[in-house]
């Protein structure tokens, strides 16, 4: 056995071992033994944030005597979406019934399909065609329906308004940035206002799974994905070579982001664009009102919210992500999960999430509700930009060659190699079906 594979093991054991001990000592409240009470009690795993606690809260209530749901906290701030994708993944691979319903990233249903229990025949089919395509689309693991999503996200670019009103030029350049400005331009505008000394674009370039939802929407800007129509995977070519060189430029040749971007992921990239008070940060909708450290409403009133840039005579694209629920296969309590789970696929707690946390709701009758809409009008503005949006590819092994692009091209926003080598080096891993101990 090579050094690789026991090195794997080994933090495959500890992440099992991790994952076990937040079960059993930092969910909210201890593992009950429910011997002597009529109430089930199941176990959800997410990242709670107050608006999901909010809604568990109404569930818990409503159900009272009957079901009570307990939640894992997987925080975005203690775990990256990788690790939340190891823990998960080893503790199904145990058939453990302790937990009964997940939150996965929207990308790894094809992973983690063979640990759900499939859904057509739980829910009404009404309730099914009440999703929004953009989010019912990423919940099939070929014809079977395995989950449901919570909320969807789409990739945007924040700004400092109060700081871009200091800068030469920028009325007109907020007009180009309300309709997707062009990297082009974008650069040229940094370039006119040199003396800008903070960092100027923020981004998430480290080794994960943020840094290749930046990289294939710049492949959408130019109409190809990271996909052929056959399933194989197209990463030496002259479009990720493209994609690649701007991400590699905007760090070393134009200076426009700082080199802090290689290690940052979605939460240190909101405090890092906060604590230097940054003017522009690509992001997620769902960030904006989240529990971003030091987000205080006097900074929220001053964040602006448009699309992301793309390339000049290139498609407008913004890079869906979200996450959905997947109900274990190894839990013995199902009629009270999909209960909790059709309370989460409401109209009533979509809207409580995107009030309270900013996540934007899949259930189209919030989209259908004039009144919530002109009282929010942010979803319009979201509805949208959904028009602009495109999916990673829904393939199977698609984590793995996630790993090695993601390894790769942060190498070269690094400088530690080449743009060509970094392409050369991920084409050949994929094709030898090599997996990446990080």
């Amino acid at each position: 056995m090579n050094i690789e594979k026991i090195i794997y093991i080994i933090i495959s054991t500890l992440l099992v071992a991790i994952f076990i001990f937040f079960t059993f000592v930092f969910s909210p409240k201890q593992l009950e033994t429910e011997t002597n009470t009529r109430s089930s009690t199941i176990y959800f795993v997410d990242h709670i944030s107050s608006a999901h606690q909010k809604v568990i809260d109404l569930f818990n209530q409503k159900y009272k005597g009957s079901i009570k749901v307990e939640t894992i906290n997987l925080s975005f701030n203690k775990f990256s979406t990788n690790e939340r994708k190891e823990l998960l993944a080893r503790y199904l691979r145990s058939r453990n019934n302790r937990i009964d319903i997940i939150s996965i990233d929207q990308i790894w249903v094809p992973r983690f399909a063979k640990w759900a229990v499939p859904l057509q025949t739980l829910l009404d089919s009404s309730e099914i065609r009440n999703i929004t395509s953009n989010a019912i689309s990423t919940c099939f693991f070929y014809d079977t329906l395995v989950a449901v999503p919570l909320y969807i996200d789409i990739a945007v670019m924040l700004y400092r308004e109060d700081l871009l009103n200091k800068l030469a030029n920028h009325t007109k350049f907020v007009e180009k940035l309300n309709g997707s400005v062009t990297w082009e331009d974008f650069i040229n505008f940094y370039k006119s206002n040199k003396d800008y000394k903070n960092p100027f674009f923020t981004f998430q370039a480290d080794d994960y799974e943020g840094l290749i939802c930046f990289f294939v929407e710049l492949l959408a800007n130019q109409e190809i994905s990271l996909v052929d129509k056959s399933g194989k995977v197209i990463i030496n070519s002259p479009e990720a070579k493209i994609a690649l060189e701007l991400l590699v430029d905007l760090v070393h040749k134009y200076k426009i982001s700082p080199y802090d971007v290689t290690y940052l992921k979605e939460n240190e990239s909101f405090r890092y664009f906060i604590q230097n008070n940054g003017l522009f940060l690509r992001t997620w909708s769902s960030m904006l009102d989240d529990e971003v450290e030091g987000l205080s409403e006097n900074l929220r009133e001053k964040l602006k919210v448009v699309p992301t840039p793309h390339f000049k005579n290139g498609k407008i694209t913004g890079i869906y992500g979200g996450w959905n629920l997947m109900i274990s296969r190894f839990s013995e309590k199902l009629p009270e999960v999909v209960k909790f789970t059709k309370f989460l696929m409401g109209a009533e707690s979509q809207k409580i999430m995107f009030e309270e946390g900013g996540f934007l709701p899949t259930n189209k009758a919030v989209y259908e509700d004039t009144a919530y809409l002109n009282k929010h009008q942010s979803l319009k503005f979201f509805r949208e930009l959904f028009k602009t949006g495109v999916h990673r590819p829904f393939i199977q092994g698609y984590t793995n060659v996630s790993d090695i692009i993601s390894y790769y091209v942060n190498l070269a926003i690094k400088g530690e190699i080449t743009v060509d080598k970094a392409l050369q080096e991920a084409e050949q891993k994929i094709k030898d079906n090599a997996i990446l101990v990080k």
